[in-house]
């Protein structure tokens, strides 16, 4: 199915995939790594040889990389799909990317777990995010993702019962850019270019603040007030 939209420069934009038949995507720590590690090599204007994808690994941070194609403003990684917050900077820059990356991804996948096929449900999905307030939300939807895991029936169809578990979860997480907006000095945060985007919170602190607010509401169930 054709999109219903054309990606312009200076828009924003939500894009995720998941794995065919909702299959898982990552099996290992080493596959959200490479995937992660993907994110940043596959930013870059210039074209990718097969033989190149080899590389895309922890070796990558801090190479040099041809003009960026995209901002990233937020990432998730999850069992059997993902999400970026991206900002198109160059014309059919999201379109270049993705398809370096996700065919990258599946390359170095299937030659690990041996397997044959298409791992990702068809095309990527993409949502214009033309509105300031769904913008903010999903910085929240985006790095609150994980707590399914913990809490599949929660948040955001419920707000989050036991916040102080899920702030722990979130602490043991690490295949999000959730720790980069804590100021957790680590090699992926190369990946973002958090000042394309706006300024919603300018602290660790005041990030904190903002998902701690979120998960007291359910964007889906209505919201309440609680400790934690």
């Amino acid at each position: 199915m054709a999109r219903k939209f054309v990606f312009s420069v200076g828009e924003f934009y939500h894009l995720y995939s998941r794995g065919n038949d909702k299959r898982k995507i990552f099996l290992t720590n080493d596959d959200y790594q490479r995937f992660i590690c993907s994110l940043y090599a596959a930013n870059g204007s210039e074209p990718i040889h097969l033989s190149d994808l080899h590389q895309w690994s922890s070796e990558v941070w801090g190479q040099k990389r041809a003009e960026t194609m995209l901002d990233v403003g937020a990432y998730c990684l999850m069992p059997n799909h993902f999400h970026l917050l991206v900002k198109e900077k160059r014309e059919g820059g999201i379109t270049s990317f993705m398809r370096k990356l996700l065919t990258g991804y599946s390359l170095y996948f299937n030659v690990k777990h041996k397997r044959t096929g298409k791992l990702f449900e068809g095309a990527f999905k993409a949502t214009h995010v033309d509105d300031d307030e769904y913008l903010n939300y999903l910085y929240a939807y985006i790095h609150l993702n994980p707590v399914k895991i913990d809490n599949p029936d929660g948040w955001p169809d419920k707000i989050v019962q036991n916040i102080a578990t899920a702030k722990a979860f979130l602490e043991d997480y690490t295949y999000s850019s959730y720790h980069d907006y804590l100021g957790r000095p680590r090699p992926e945060r190369a990946i973002l270019n958090p000042g394309a985007f706006p300024e919603y919170f300018q602290t660790p602190r005041e990030f904190q603040d903002f998902l701690h607010d979120w998960m007291n509401y359910s964007p889906l169930g209505g919201d309440t007030s609680q400790s934690g």
